[in-house]
């Protein structure tokens, strides 16, 4: 099948950043399953051409090699909705909606023009529905098998993190290291700062304890009077509900043990205390981590659970089976 992916090359189309989320977990696995994918890197158009003329660049391409699907990952509002629209013309398109939970408007915006999307919410489908919007179809992180895997390596590190910084991060990992817990963090706006695809993936499978640390601002009362700057997050931050994101099944695709916050969802795809440990609030984190650093017989148990089920049930080459078929791309 031929198809365009429509997405930014490098992580916020950043040419000096990793190159994105889309570009490894969306690109190279199509091209695995045998397609012939393109790569239409709309942020480096856009910067080079502009918005009207890259619009442009864009249905000429889709007139001129009339892919079966086209695949969109949008960002904020480089996209002419009416460019976008006409575009069904020529193929079947498809937009991926990675935050759909939280940027509700957005999403139900940009629904309309395009002939699915994806949601991440559980009762997504159901929720579109019900305003009139059919064809959403469920579509959660996922896995790619080939880069999250298990290198076998020996551990080097009792906890580590790694992701983006966020003051309620911050807070967290602060309070596990006064209690005396060493904890190796990496990620954008951290000390350490970014690391590579493959020290990621090496840094999970190096690690006893993974940790999953939400980025949406909590209602702890210590967290909120720590500083004056973290209640004016909370206040701001348009995050007002938990997601499943992709880190969950990666951590698991390397078969490694994590410990993560609770997410409506989450139950359907790990088996909770069998595959997965949840932890509820700051107190009941450090008490797990503490617990598991002592018995990591039941970690390694769990962390191998965990990648059986991603390996049958969650890698990105399953999804798009799944999405295929809805949209009646496959027999």
């Amino acid at each position: 099948m031929k198809i365009l992916l429509v997405s930014m090359r490098h992580t916020y189309g950043e040419s000096d950043r990793e190159l994105s989320f889309e570009y490894f977990n969306f690109y190279l696995v199509l091209i695995s399953m045998g397609h012939e994918v393109e790569l239409f890197d709309y942020m480096s158009e856009l910067r080079t051409v502009g918005k009207a003329a890259m619009n442009i660049m864009l249905l000429d391409k889709v007139r001129g090699w009339r892919p079966h699907l086209t695949l969109f990952s949008l960002y904020t509002d480089q996209f002419d909705p009416f460019a976008v629209d006409a575009l069904r013309k020529y193929t079947k398109t498809f937009c991926f909606f990675h935050d759909d939970i939280w940027r509700v408007e957005f999403s139900r915006f940009w629904a309309k023009y395009f002939d699915y999307h994806s949601t991440t919410d559980f009762h997504g489908e159901l929720k579109y529905r019900e305003i009139g919007l059919p064809n959403a179809i469920y579509f959660p992180f996922g896995c790619n098998e080939h880069i999250f895997r298990n290198l076998n390596l020996p551990k080097r590190y009792d906890v580590s993190f790694v992701g983006a910084w966020h003051p309620w991060r911050q807070w967290l990992i602060n309070r596990i290291r006064m209690n005396g817990i060493k904890v190796e963090v990496a990620g954008f706006r951290w000390p350490k700062g970014e690391i590579s695809q493959d020290d990621m993936v090496r840094t999970f499978n190096e690690s006893r304890i993974n940790l999953n640390l939400s980025n949406s601002p909590s209602w702890d009362f210590r967290f909120l009077t720590s500083s004056p700057r973290s209640i004016l997050n909370r206040i701001r931050s348009p995050k007002n509900i938990e997601q499943i994101k992709a880190r969950i099944f990666e951590i698991s695709g390397c078969g490694s043990f994590q410990l993560t916050y609770f997410v409506e969802g989450l139950a359907s795809c790990y088996e909770i205390d069998r595959e997965i440990s949840v932890y509820t609030d700051a107190d009941d984190l450090i008490r797990k981590i503490k617990f598991y650093l002592l018995h990591e017989d039941i970690s390694i148990r769990m962390a191998d659970a965990a990648r059986q089920r991603t390996l049958c049930e969650h890698t990105y080459n399953q999804r798009f089976i799944s999405l295929f078929h809805r949209m009646s791309l496959l027999e």
